[in-house]
């Protein structure tokens, strides 16, 4: 399995600086409202959506975050405001907020089925955090999931990082997201750090949860949506390929539209 061929980096930024410009534009809002984890994806759709001149507030929104996500996450929003005078951030620690609910709701003995549950609740607070700012502040929501998860292995939370009202890089592979990244002189701390959906207050990655890296699903993905099978591949690759069509199977549910049930004619 091989990659694919190198993208005109320079004129997708100005694409997706453009496409966001003018969306916010026909929508009638005064900009964007993105939430920074102190990740690739959220930087460079940060940036991007700076890019634009229209008003942007980055939004911190810790819960039990483990300190190193915090840091890059505030060395990030340092580098948009002295960049860009059309940067704002704020901070909604949610931690507390989080407790509450735990305390309101029944809890589980399976304890991983617990925690899952636990980190997709996570993420639906900072989806309706998101939205307050949005309503403050006349702005949309700007998404940061990147191609891979989004439309390949569905790793997102549904109405959590899933709800927002436009994904500028969803059709961006990760390693496509990083040279964009690169070329935007994101600071090299997010850029080289391993990709975490920070839902766990701990350090585990997303490979840690997926069973691979972004390189080798975006290969996967690629493979995939050539009509590969299994079996035409070997060791690692084979690996790595039955994880991706597993995850891509049992996570339709987040990446197709919500099924509608059509009622016939001849029942109205």
């Amino acid at each position: 399995m091989t990659n694919k061929t190198k993208m005109n980096t320079e004129a997708v930024t100005n694409h997706i600086v453009n496409w966001l410009k003018d969306y916010a534009q026909s929508a009638r809002v005064n900009g964007y409202v993105i939430g920074i984890s102190g990740g690739i994806d959220s930087a460079v759709t940060s940036t991007l959506c700076a890019m634009t001149g229209l008003p942007l507030v980055c939004v911190e929104m810790p819960i039990h975050q483990d300190p190193s996500q915090v840091s890059r996450a505030k060395e990030h929003i340092t580098f948009l405001k002295d960049k860009f005078s059309n940067v704002t951030s704020a901070v909604a620690d949610l931690t507390s907020t989080f407790e509450t609910l735990k305390a309101a709701v029944p809890t589980s003995d399976d304890e991983a089925i617990l925690n899952l549950t636990l980190a997709n609740t996570r993420a639906r607070l900072r989806m309706t955090t998101l939205y307050y700012y949005a309503g403050l502040h006349r702005s949309l929501v700007a998404g940061t999931g990147n191609k891979v998860e989004d439309f390949g292995v569905g790793f997102f939370t549904k109405y959590g990082d899933g709800g927002v009202d436009v994904s500028p890089i969803a059709d961006l592979m990760k390693s496509e997201v990083r040279a964009i990244g690169e070329y935007l002189n994101v600071p090299s701390s997010i850029i080289i750090a391993k990709p975490t959906d920070g839902l766990f207050g701990d350090e585990r990655s997303d490979e840690d949860q997926l069973g691979a890296n972004y390189d080798e699903l975006e290969i996967a993905m690629l493979a995939h949506e050539k009509g590969a099978k299994a079996e035409d591949f070997t060791g690692r690759e084979r690996e790595v390929f039955e994880i991706y069509s597993r995850l891509n199977r049992i996570n339709q549910h987040k990446i197709n539209p919500i099924p509608v049930c059509l009622i016939p004619i001849e029942f109205k």
